[in-house]
């Protein structure tokens, strides 16, 4: 049975934090009234036509250029998936502290821009340049008292990566302001965080960068396998059930479908349980749109009898990673690709 949803289900008005209803994550494209959005400050609203890029610091020739200047430098599209580190957050036990994501914190476009790289080759980045450090135009008070904007960095061979963009369109209509307008970095692969909204400068620069965003927050604090302090970068592979949803009444043969999604690789399979894990069938999988997109899938079940299910979804990437059965807890609650459960029952 379809369940008809709100556009999104919003978290948080001011910053405005909102997630994508599941059920169209079985589709290959999210529309963008329904692209989940995370802010950690007010969005900003900035004229097109003012909007400038700077690039500075360790590069032979600094430039600021204008959104006509950037277009000027050519465009290519891509799908890809885009997923928040703090997706699932509320799935672990105690919850951390951080906006209380569920599972909706992961959507789909088709991203149109620039490659970062071809910016880049005007202005000659120093040798001596380890990172490049992103701003975005959003500022605010942090906990403590102190105000900051929102910073990002990225190693330059990351930065100059192909597929690394500068983004000023999502499914073929330019930026909104929640998504960035006029223009964001976009890097597939990369949880959403590294992905800077309404950018306004990039800065080449000789030593890690240790900003509030990239030191004190997004890092990995008792993680079992990151080392402490370490900035989430890659998107850990991950399965969700698009349908049916959680609290559906089925009957006859179900047709489960899905999501699966990684930042180490290609998905190379995805299993269906509703055995509790004992057992597990294979799913059909649809060749993914980009490197960068997710893989769709599905899997047929016949319920054994009238009674409750417990349906479960992992995934496998090439990189040789699954998906846990259970939640790798750390302190600020990222990166939990914990196996998909969904409840539902039949006549």
């Amino acid at each position: 049975m379809q369940k008809h949803e709100a556009p999104l289900k919003v978290l948080q008005a001011e910053p405005f934090n909102a997630e994508t209803p599941l059920h169209l994550l079985a589709e290959p494209v999210t529309p963008v009234d329904s692209f989940f959005v995370r802010s950690n400050f007010a969005v900003p609203r900035i004229d097109a036509d003012e909007w400038r890029l700077s690039v500075e610091g360790l590069v032979g020739t600094p430039v600021s250029m204008g959104l006509s200047e950037l277009m000027s430098h050519g465009g290519v599209e891509v799908t890809a998936v885009m997923e928040c580190a703090g997706n699932g957050r509320r799935l672990m036990s105690p919850v951390p502290e951080g906006t209380p994501w569920e599972l909706g914190a992961v959507s789909t476009g088709v991203f149109t821009g620039v490659p970062l790289a071809r910016v880049l080759a005007s202005c000659a980045v120093d040798a001596r340049a380890v990172e490049l450090v992103f701003r975005g135009a959003d500022s605010g008070a942090l906990d403590d008292g102190r105000t900051a904007h929102f910073e990002r960095s990225l190693p330059v061979d990351r930065a100059l990566d192909p597929s690394t963009l500068l983004v000023w369109a999502m499914n073929g209509q330019p930026l909104t302001p929640a998504h960035g307008h006029p223009v964001r970095l976009f890097v597939p692969g990369y949880y959403g965080v590294a992905s800077v909204k309404w950018l306004e400068r990039i800065e080449a620069v000789d030593a890690p960068f240790a900003g509030h965003f990239q030191a004190e927050r997004y890092v990995y604090i008792g993680h079992p396998a990151h080392s402490e302090g370490l900035p989430v970068t890659r998107v850990q592979v991950r399965s969700l059930i698009a349908s049916p949803a959680a609290g559906d009444v089925v009957s006859g043969t179900v047709i489960v479908r899905g999501s699966a999604w990684s930042g180490y690789g290609a998905v190379t399979r995805v299993e269906v349980s509703a055995d509790a894990g004992e057992t597990w069938h294979e799913a059909q999988l649809r060749v993914p749109a980009s490197p960068h997109a997710p893989t769709l899938w599905s899997c047929e079940w016949t319920p054994g009898g009238a009674g409750e299910y417990e349906l479960l979804a992992r995934a496998h990437d090439s990189a040789g990673d699954i998906q846990p059965l259970e939640p790798a807890w750390n302190e600020l609650g990222y990166a939990n690709n914990v196996v998909h459960r969904v409840r539902v029952s039949t006549r």
